[in-house]
């Protein structure tokens, strides 16, 4: 057996490929493995939010996501004898440069995060199957098997299940998935429809159910989504139900044809006991599984990758302690819980027989939403829920306010905006990042020289002058997440130097 590597990533979907593109930026040995013989070619998931496009954008892949996608700016609820558009999008937002949710299939999505790897001389391991984990004192063996029955054992200090729902890293480590299945049967296709108005969501609601249709653009030009009406008989989908069902739903003469693909499917609520087990942490699907309201699922599994990636890569580097992983869970698992909460309210609403919500959802809701939403800011708010752009850390271990933190702009524990623009791309590389506002005298390299002393090549420092998110004097110290892990006023930088002698020690002499 070879040398232990650093970090072997079970599962190839978007997940796992977010890490192990993050986990090749800081040069981590790794492998990724997938039982899957090939990537995905059906859409399965098919937004990317704004955030995971923040995100990702450190790789150099955003662009072309956003190229291959489309970004939709309303949307259509058709009603009985009407159609109310509603604006999502116009709300001003100033401090993302991605103001917009891009509809684009989960398999250009995985397409796009392999051609990225493949540029990098990183190998998806497909159809090498994790049969067997084994937990050692200091590292993990595991038992990998190749599609033609031979097995290897593979050393390692550490593994991320990125596998799915069925995740056999979690079920090696012994770790619960608490939760309950939908009762109802949901069909979903990709395929071509004649009758819609593009570049918008069509949604109509109707006494019979919800259907939905999604720009995508490829493999096909929609994405429908309705739930199985309960006397259709649970039969192989083809076109001819699902043009059933568009008929049964909608007044509109939409005429479906040229499908990609169709399934049917059942949903669930769940999440695991834990996120992590000794040397053994789950992140994506593995971790949480939930409906598809809001868009969440894929676009959490990302942002549990690239929490959890650089911090294995510091940790393994030996430029960080150990305590840093602690932090994940810390992080990520208040976010996985609430997205279960939010997605089973909004599918609950969604799919209720109950009389007074089915009224309320197909009357009421419809009349009252154009008037709820026309305030902006009340829309910004909501978007800034369901885009995860208002996802925090500000109770998380790492991270800590100075002993005078500014009265304004992003606090400790926030995302770093992109505010003035082009910020965050000033802090894309890898590392950590030091940003000084205030006049740069105030900054003179003999002042800093002794706070980063031992850590000069990690952490890249940047005098914002009159370009910065916070008036006046401070300094704030951002992850490579992209989260502010320490922020102050005043050029006293004590504090700083306190926190790094607690989350990089090993960086000192």
């Amino acid at each position: 057996m070879t040398a232990p590597l650093d970090v072997l990533v079970v599962g190839a979907g978007p997940t796992g490929l977010a890490l192990a593109a993050q986990l090749r930026a800081y040069g981590s040995r790794f492998r990724i493995v997938d039982r899957s013989l090939d990537r995905v070619r059906e859409s399965r998931a098919l937004a990317i939010q704004p955030r995971t496009l923040e995100a990702l954008a450190g790789f150099g892949v955003t662009e072309e996501l956003v190229a291959r996608g489309n970004p939709a700016m309303r949307l259509r609820m058709h009603l009985p004898g009407r159609v109310v558009t509603l604006p999502l999008f116009d709300i001003g937002l100033t401090d993302t440069a991605y103001p917009f949710l891009l509809f684009l299939s989960q398999a250009e999505t995985e397409a796009v995060l392999s051609e990225h790897l493949a540029t990098r001389d990183v190998t998806i391991e497909r159809g090498a199957e994790l049969v067997r984990l084994e937990v050692k004192e200091s590292s993990v063996v595991c038992r990998l098997r190749d599609g033609d029955g031979s097995q290897e054992a593979v050393e390692t200090r550490y593994v991320v299940g990125c596998d799915g729902a069925h995740s056999t890293v979690r079920a090696q480590t012994g770790i619960g998935f608490e939760g309950y299945a939908y009762p109802q049967t949901f069909l979903l296709a990709d395929l071509e429809v004649d009758g819609l108005e593009p570049g918008a969501v069509h949604t109509y609601l109707s006494r019979a159910g919800m259907l939905f249709f999604f720009p995508l653009g490829s493999p096909a030009g929609w994405r429908m989504l309705a739930m199985r009406p309960p006397d259709t008989p649970e039969l192989e989908v083809e076109l001819p139900l699902l043009q059933k069902i568009a008929d049964r739903y909608t007044d509109d003469r939409l005429t479906l044809r040229d499908p990609a693909w169709m399934t049917d499917f059942r949903l669930h609520n769940r999440g695991a006991a834990s996120y992590r087990s000794g040397p053994c942490f789950l992140a994506g699907d593995a971790a949480h599984i939930h409906s598809p309201a809001g868009a969440q699922g894929m676009n959490t599994g990302i942002q549990d990758a690239l929490n959890l990636g650089w911090k294995l890569a510091l940790v393994c580097r030996g430029d960080a302690s150990e305590e840093l992983l602690g932090t994940y869970e810390a992080e990520r698992a208040p976010v996985g819980r609430s997205v279960l909460r939010f997605t089973d309210r909004a599918f609950s609403i969604g799919t209720s027989s109950n009389p007074l919500i089915r009224f309320g959802r197909t009357k009421l809701a419809p009349r009252l939403a154009p008037l709820a939403l026309r305030p902006p800011g009340l829309r910004g708010r909501l978007f800034r829920t369901v885009s995860e752009l208002g996802i925090h850390y500000r109770r998380s271990p790492a991270s800590t306010a100075g002993s005078r933190p500014p009265r304004s702009g992003p606090r400790t524990g926030d995302r770093l905006p992109d505010l003035p623009r082009g910020l965050q791309a000033r802090t894309a590389a890898p590392g950590w990042h030091l940003l000084l506002s205030g006049p740069p005298p105030l900054w003179p390299d003999e002042r800093l020289a002794p706070v980063l002393a031992g850590q000069a090549d990690l952490v890249a420092v940047h005098r914002l002058d009159g370009q910065s998110p916070w008036p006046g004097v401070v300094h704030g110290l951002v992850r490579p997440d992209g989260y502010l892990g320490y922020v102050a006023q005043g050029a006293d930088l004590d504090g700083l130097r306190a926190y790094l002698d607690r989350w990089l020690p090993t960086g000192r002499h």
